[in-house]
């Protein structure tokens, strides 16, 4: 935990230094004094000497549990059609849970217009998606990792659809073109596995203090 919450305080600080050098802070009321260099980067100093509390926990239940609470948000919207329950004279009935009162069931009554205003702010900005993947399935490098994963399993291509990306098509070709056993110095031969070699320093130095060193004889006469 001790490294995680390190490692968020630290990316934290980062892009803090980054949006105040590009102007992109503002700051009022009792903060005001920290628009000023000085006053900023020596709160900063502060920040970096406390620790920071990451709240993280095995999920219960399992990876279904686990599968199902993901699921609640990248394939629902803001509220289900059945707790929908009347549009009447301009104003939108529908169920919630009061979970400050132990998740008793309750009704809630608001004028169309705010009734959007809050369906809208579940809405994600232009250019935020509800799920980022990452490694070989990467949106940036995905068809050249994939193109690489199925020749170093032997998979078969699979049939192009109709309309498929030009670009897309000459990079997986660029990628077929630079097999990944291709010797890097004569840039013709395969490389072929055959051993792995781990360290032997242990080993050495074990060895080398074994060794008797003889003292040396000075003739005098």
């Amino acid at each position: 935990m001790k490294v995680l919450s390190r490692l968020f305080r630290a990316k934290f600080v980062h892009f803090l230094k980054r949006a105040f050098h590009q102007a992109e802070l503002r700051f009022h009321g009792k903060v005001q004094p920290l628009a000023q260099h000085r006053n900023f980067f020596s709160w900063l100093k502060g920040i970096m000497r406390s620790e920071w509390v990451v709240y993280a926990k095995p999920p219960f239940g399992g990876a279904q549990q686990v599968l199902k609470y993901l699921a609640r948000y990248t394939h629902r919207v803001a509220i289900s059609n059945r707790r929908l329950v009347a549009l009447q004279n301009g104003s939108v009935t529908f169920r919630w849970k009061d979970y400050a009162h132990g998740n008793q069931p309750a009704m809630m009554t608001l004028q169309a217009t705010e009734f959007i205003r809050r369906f809208l702010l579940h809405v994600l900005p232009k250019g935020l998606v509800r799920i980022r993947h990452f490694g070989f399935l990467a949106n940036r490098c995905r068809r050249q990792k994939i193109s690489l994963c199925r020749r170093l399993l032997n998979v078969a291509l699979p049939i192009k659809p109709q309309g498929s990306n030009p670009r897309d098509d000459s990079c997986a070709a660029e990628e077929e073109s630079k097999p990944i056993d291709r010797c890097p110095v004569c840039r013709v031969g395969r490389l072929r596995l055959v051993e792995i070699l781990l360290a032997q320093a242990p080993v050495v130095a074990e060895r080398v203090s074994r060794l008797v060193v003889a003292p040396l004889e000075t003739d005098t006469s």
